[in-house]
């Protein structure tokens, strides 16, 4: 059988309410040579009953005892037989013109190893939000990569296979498992291996125009736990620290000041100003140049902190609803 340009690797775990979009926003795509490896997860709803109801011969179904999203996507990418490989979450949803787009970079580009591109936010409901990741064009180096995470979500990033090679390893502890992202990463698997291709293998990223994926904001949500966010983004940068000492010492402070910042946002949206403003008071002390360098994020991010412990949960809410709708 003729391998196809392009793998996508969709890991599904409870999903029913949200994974028949997702798939059928990769039938759409305006690019129809590739195959889409959906990774059952051990889950316990309708989600794999609504992919069994999808009739193409694209589709192919891997099954796994739970293993959480990084383990998912290994077993997705074992599988897989395309020159590229493309990761959709399974609740989000890609723009037509998405893998059209990437595969057209990627080749123009032969020594891209990462091609991304922007995401729309949506809430739980599919209404898009007047938020946006909206990333560097072309080319970052390591440095953009730890601080700004440009690559923004896991279902933005199209890569170019081999590159993604350099970065595999052996499992510890399963015998003859191939791993590319770190399991034992229940959050920021994805920084995680994003700065290692980059800073350990030199892989090249770079970011094209548009915002090609809607990415699903679910309160509730694993990502809304702030604080082992916080712990797994960490134990992120100590990994590094193993193999690059000297780039975490130059760059390690910065970069996580970058990240308090969005966790003390992230706090807010959640309604938890206290944590919100230790945070925020915890990136400003760590890196003070950082509200020089970016005034309005700061300040916009400083003032709603304030109008959240003013105002009150339900009121902020209230103000913010048009904004954010369902994603809160």
């Amino acid at each position: 059988m003729k391998s196809p340009a392009i793998s996508v690797v969709m890991p599904i775990y409870n999903v029913e309410e949200y994974v028949g979009q997702a798939i059928q926003s990769v039938l759409d795509q305006t690019f129809s040579d590739f195959e889409l490896i959906c990774v059952d997860d051990g889950g316990t709803d309708r989600s794999m009953d609504i992919v069994r109801e999808f009739d193409d011969p694209r589709i192919h179904v891997v099954w796994q005892a739970n293993h959480g999203l990084a383990g998912a996507r290994n077993s997705g990418i074992a599988h897989a037989r395309g020159e590229f490989i493309g990761l959709l979450d399974s609740d989000d949803i890609w723009h037509p013109e998405k893998l059209s787009l990437h595969y057209i970079h990627l080749m123009a580009n032969p020594d891209v190893g990462v091609s991304y591109a922007g995401s729309r936010m949506i809430d739980r409901d599919g209404n898009a939000l007047t938020v946006a990741m909206r990333p560097s064009i072309g080319r970052v180096n390591p440095r953009e990569i730890i601080c700004r995470n440009p690559v923004g979500n896991g279902s933005a990033a199209v890569l170019r296979k081999s590159e993604l090679e350099r970065a595999s390893f052996m499992h510890p502890d399963k015998v003859g498992r191939k791993c590319w992202f770190d399991e034992e990463f229940r959050q920021s698997e994805d920084i995680e291996l994003w700065i290692r291709l980059a800073v350990k293998h030199g892989v090249v990223f770079a970011g094209i125009d548009g915002l090609l994926t809607d990415y699903r904001i679910i309160p509730g949500a694993l990502s809304a736990n702030v604080v082992k966010q916080y712990l797994s983004w960490t134990k992120m940068l100590r990994k590094l620290r193993s193999y690059a000492p000297d780039f975490v010492e130059e760059y390690g402070d910065t970069a996580k000041a970058y990240q308090l910042r969005y966790l003390a946002r992230r706090s807010v949206q959640l309604g938890n100003y206290e944590l919100a403003q230790d945070f925020m008071s915890k990136a400003v002390a760590l890196t003070p140049k950082m509200v020089f360098q970016e005034p309005r994020k700061t300040a916009v991010t400083a003032a709603a902190i304030a109008a959240g412990k003013l105002l009150g949960e339900k009121r902020f809410s209230a103000l913010m609803r048009p904004h954010l709708r369902a994603a809160i």
